[in-house]
């Protein structure tokens, strides 16, 4: 394949991407004339036909272009334009130019459609709702607080996947405390930083038509980064842009926290999320089992359902076990099966999944160390191996995506993106899902 033939191909994978993030009449006006001319160290070098266009495209839909280069899988990180009749590459998307304020990924596969309402969550739901269809002006901020577990962060990236198909104009940034937290230090740790460095960070924040943050109690007793979050919050604040905050605990009980804070989490709406009833959660394992295509018996529904915990994730656990077992045993979904697969007293290949599990078998199926999955090293085939990981990780274990990248020492949205690209590869690639079939097999049987 010649290098234009690459930079073409690259291309053609960014813009069926950025098809789904565009309005399609914006799309076929100003993103199909475009042509790919180069790449520039992990940006990718798109010519336009007029500066007009490239104006529109920076000012309206930069970050939808830069999301789909990054979901694209080569490995690129944001665009450069160059207007047609010019050699000088002078329309960078400002996200790229400062990696270390990237915005996470939102994943697409947490929307209203795939959460499950009932008694213990309608409320905050509703509200959930009412704030993407009119964002800035129903609730705001809106405070969603809950134990671990039960749909925060599914909630909070409904909104945004909402927003963003709605009104695909506005900019939506979802991250999390705890990266918020890191930018603030690492913001004043930087020596050559200085004020263009300050400069990026307000603008990658203050930017923002709707601003998600996730685990805001992490801003705890750290009185610069709520500093710094004051600031924020009031610019968005006062030019009527939506703010979402999530937390396991409601703002009167995060220790710490300046008043001034306080108060304007509290000014907003403050909902809670509660642990689901017995039908919630027959209802959710019902949703969990049709998206892996398979259909429960009601009285194994019950039983999986029943002493599952209060948190989602543990029920999703149990499912997950019981399809491995009857994948394993080769036999039908029964409630003799689900006893079996829950049951202290499985045999030894049944024993829960661990981390340590999936890493060794990983490591002993490819050959490789531990270390040089853990490391940094780029061969393609170590990097095929480690992205495995992080998916049989999202898949077999109950963990959230976070305590996976810290496991395997890499950011949320590494994890996010090495789960997504892995299951796309399993529907296209045999060889793929050959060497995932064969992990998962190895583990079940340790």
């Amino acid at each position: 394949m010649t290098e234009k033939t690459q930079i073409d191909f690259i291309w053609k994978k960014i813009s069926e991407k950025a098809q789904k993030l565009i309005p399609q009449m914006t799309y076929s006006t100003y993103v199909e004339p475009i042509v790919p001319v180069d790449i520039a160290g992990r940006k990718i070098v798109l010519r336009v036909v007029s500066e007009m266009g490239a104006d529109i495209l920076m000012k309206k839909y930069a970050d939808q272009i830069k999301e789909a280069v990054v979901q694209s899988g080569a490995g690129l990180n944001g665009f450069i334009f160059v207007v047609d009749g010019s050699s000088v590459y002078t329309m960078e998307n400002a996200a790229a130019e400062e990696d270390d304020f990237e915005p996470l990924p939102i994943d697409k596969r947490f929307t209203f459609d795939s959460f499950v309402p009932g008694p213990s969550n309608k409320f905050v739901y509703a509200a959930a709702k009412a704030v993407a269809e009119n964002p800035g002006t129903s609730f705001n901020p809106l405070f969603i607080y809950g134990s671990t577990g039960l749909g925060k962060t599914h909630l909070m990236q409904a909104i945004a996947n909402d927003i963003r198909e709605k009104k695909p104009s506005l900019k939506v940034l979802y991250t999390t405390c705890e990266k918020f937290l890191n930018e603030v230090i690492d913001n004043m740790l930087t020596k050559n930083g200085g004020r263009d460095r300050d400069a990026l960070f307000r603008a990658h924040y203050r930017n923002a038509d709707v601003l998600l943050v996730d685990d805001i109690q992490f801003i705890s007793k750290k009185i610069a980064v709520q500093e710094a979050f004051f600031h924020t919050f009031n610019e968005l604040f006062a030019q009527n842009k939506q703010i979402i905050i999530s937390s396991d605990r409601p703002p009167k009980e995060i220790a710490a926290l300046e008043d001034r804070l306080r108060t304007r989490f509290e000014g907003g709406l403050t909902a809670d999320i509660q642990p689901p009833d017995l039908e919630t959660k027959i209802a959710i394992l019902k949703r969990k089992a049709l998206e892996k295509k398979c259909v429960l018996p009601e009285e194994v529904l019950e039983f999986l359902a029943k002493d599952s915990g209060t948190d989602v994730r543990t029920l999703e656990g149990r499912l997950t076990k019981l399809l491995f077992a009857a994948k394993l045993h080769e036999e039908p979904i029964s409630l003799r099966l689900a006893k079996l697969a829950l049951s202290e007293a499985v045999p030894e290949e049944q024993e829960t999944v661990t981390p340590e599990a999936v890493i060794k078998s990983v490591c002993s199926y490819y050959k490789i160390s531990k270390s040089d999955l853990l490391g940094k090293n780029k061969k393609q085939e170590i990097v095929r191996a480690r992205q495995i990981c992080a998916y049989l990780m999202c898949e077999m274990l109950s963990l959230p995506l976070v305590n996976v990248g810290k496991l395997l020492a890499r950011d949320h949205a590494t994890i996010i993106h090495s789960r997504d690209k892995i299951a796309d590869f399993i529907k296209v690639n045999d060889r793929v899902a050959k060497d995932v079939d064969d992990i998962k097999n190895i583990i079940l049987k340790q």
